[in-house]
């Protein structure tokens, strides 16, 4: 067993158990504490200017937690949100600081596994940030990334902000896989055109510690 700066214990026969360790996380940890926290996420605001993603379009946060990212976009009247995580307790953390918006829609699910992403509408904007890293099992990934395939619409875009090669291996007690862009591309399959990716350098909440992260945009094409 070994202790995290979280404020909570993982025990290692636990960690394959995702939907409890992140209870656990948003149980035991203040949200500004947590290592993937950020105020305002400028890097993916910035692209959602850039590339005049319109208000109509069906935003898809996976894995949010208890994102400032949500509330920046309700706040820029984006009106089509859909907000998943495996934890219900992110969620209702969450859902208590948006409760005076009514168009969201809050999905508890676990995309390695879906049973509710997968029969919902098709998606414009699929939004993964430091979740996808989290998948070590190919199993997981193979599944992860064809609920992506499945749930996008043409021309829609697909942003992945993961740890990238050369960053951290591990995060919240867990091991964590690095990414680079062939690698989100062969995850993703050639009806996705790779549009732009840029490494960031995000700084950890709680310490001097900044971990390397990589954001890459791209775009379902007909194929």
């Amino acid at each position: 067993m070994y202790i995290l700066k979280y404020n909570f214990k993982v025990d290692i026969m636990e960690v394959k158990n995702f939907k409890s360790h992140w209870d656990n996380a948003y149980i035991n940890s203040n949200i500004e504490d947590l290592g993937w926290y950020e105020r305002m996420p400028k890097a993916t605001l910035g692209l959602f200017e850039k590339y005049n993603i319109s208000k109509d379009s069906v935003v898809f946060n996976a894995g949010a937690g208890c994102t400032t990212f949500i509330k920046f976009l309700l706040e820029r009247d984006y009106r089509n949100i859909i907000v998943n995580d495996i934890s219900s307790i992110a969620i209702n953390k969450l859902r208590g600081e948006l409760n005076k918006y009514d168009n969201i829609k809050w999905i508890i699910d676990d995309l390695t596994k879906s049973k509710k992403v997968k029969i919902m509408q098709k998606i414009d904007f699929w939004y993964d940030r430091a979740v996808l890293h989290f998948f070590t099992d190919e199993e997981q990934q193979r599944n992860y990334f064809s609920l992506i395939r499945d749930k996008m619409n043409i021309d829609g875009y697909v942003l992945l902000s993961q740890f990238a090669k050369g960053g951290a291996n591990k995060c919240c007690g867990l091991d964590v896989v690095n990414y680079d862009d062939q690698m989100f591309q062969n995850g993703l399959g050639d009806k996705f055109k790779f549009v732009e990716s840029f490494l960031y350098s995000y700084q950890h909440p709680y310490n001097s510690n900044r971990r390397k992260y990589i954001y890459s945009l791209f775009k379902r094409i007909k194929k």
